[in-house]
């Protein structure tokens, strides 16, 4: 049983810090991932949505805590108590997104790791098997290192791990585990390849013949079969390729410019996916920034799911010299994690990003 409590230790603590460190690094996104469980049409909490940050930061750092706490021995009863509350909490919102469909990835390891509703509940069953041992063995969770060290150690994470999610919060996320990272061109990203995995779905039709209902599968073929057609069930059965970026279209009047726009030699984009809640003071880095960038010749636009009233209190407010157009607000706050953020492209590649705190590194 100890070595069986020993496995069990290693590995819930070091997953724990492991998944608490990766929502560490992107709060914002995590943020975001709980608004949608927050949201009227999954748990319907919509009242905290404005507190979504900070219920995020304190989830993240109390869960990559746990695992130091568990790995060194520090109050053992007090950290399996809190790992399996924990656990019993995201086990739930696991097999509820599952089993409803309603979110259809649980965020567990941000975008470094995406699991499916079933893979994050299967885990998570994994993770409660585990504490469950450890919860009912806890006596034998036993201090690796001297005791008098533990709340310097404990103190220590704490405020490492706050300090670190101020700076990505203050800059940009360190490790970019997302489609529009530098590098990373966006058309080629949008685009299905030729010999791409197509979809596999399934086909029920429904047949009434001498009084009785008759069922009858195909791949899609329409099936010889004497009697009244009733209706058809499709099932995709195996996913086909999806594109790592689905979702970012420019329109102007109802044509799409999206190709237009990312072929241009030097692209400086402005990304407030919301100008009524933005940071406003970064608008005037980022118009200084604009002006530079248009003297050498840079084409400049602005990017934003808020509506056109408040486009134009911004462009006024600073005297801004570009539009913005409007794109899907998930996209946006995908793309950068700040509000407002600086993207330089070159012919749809993406060669700088940052955060408008620091609009004076872009290099033009």
């Amino acid at each position: 049983m100890k070595l069986l409590v020993g496995i069990s230790r290693v590995l819930v603590g070091v997953l724990f810090i492991f998944s608490g460190f990766i929502k560490l690094n992107d709060p914002l996104g995590f943020s975001y991932k709980l608004q949608e469980y927050f949201s009227p049409e999954v748990l319907g909490l919509d009242f905290l949505v404005p507190f979504s940050l900070v219920i995020a930061i304190v989830l993240v750092v109390f869960e990559l805590v746990l695992g130091i706490m568990l790995l060194i021995g520090y109050l053992p009863k007090f950290t399996v108590w809190s790992l399996l509350l924990m656990i019993v909490f995201f086990t739930f919102l696991t097999f509820y997104s599952a089993y409803f469909n309603k979110v259809t990835d649980c965020g567990c390891f941000g975008d470094a790791i995406p699991l499916t509703p079933w893979q994050s509940f299967i885990k998570d069953v994994i993770l409660l098997i585990l504490i469950l041992i450890l919860f009912f063995n806890r006596k034998l969770i036993s201090p690796v290192l001297n005791p008098i060290s533990h709340r310097w150690i404990i103190f220590l994470s704490f405020m490492l791990s706050f300090w670190f999610c101020y700076h990505v919060l203050m800059h940009l996320p360190v490790f970019d585990f997302r489609a529009y990272k530098i590098g990373n061109n966006i058309q080629e990203l949008m685009e299905v390849p030729e010999d791409a995995q197509k979809a596999v779905y399934e086909y029920e039709w429904t047949f009434k013949h001498n009084g009785e209902e008759v069922i009858l599968v195909t791949d899609g073929t329409y099936p010889t079969q004497e009697g009244e057609f009733i209706g058809v069930e499709t099932t995709m059965i195996e996913e086909g390729y999806v594109p790592p970026i689905q979702d970012f279209e420019i329109e102007v009047n109802g044509e799409d410019i999206t190709a237009e726009i990312l072929n241009s030699e030097k692209l400086f984009m402005v990304v407030a996916y919301d100008l009524e809640h933005t940071e406003k003071e970064g608008f005037k880095a980022i118009q200084e920034l604009a002006k530079e960038a248009e003297g050498k010749d840079y084409q400049i636009i602005g990017l934003t799911a808020s509506n056109n009233e408040n486009q134009q209190q911004i462009i006024d407010k600073f005297k801004l010299d570009f539009e913005f157009y409007q794109v899907d607000k998930k996209a946006l706050q995908t793309m950068v994690r700040s509000n407002p953020g600086i993207m330089v492209l070159e012919r749809g590649t993406i060669t700088q990003k940052k955060h408008w705190f620091d609009a004076a590194d872009i290099e033009l």
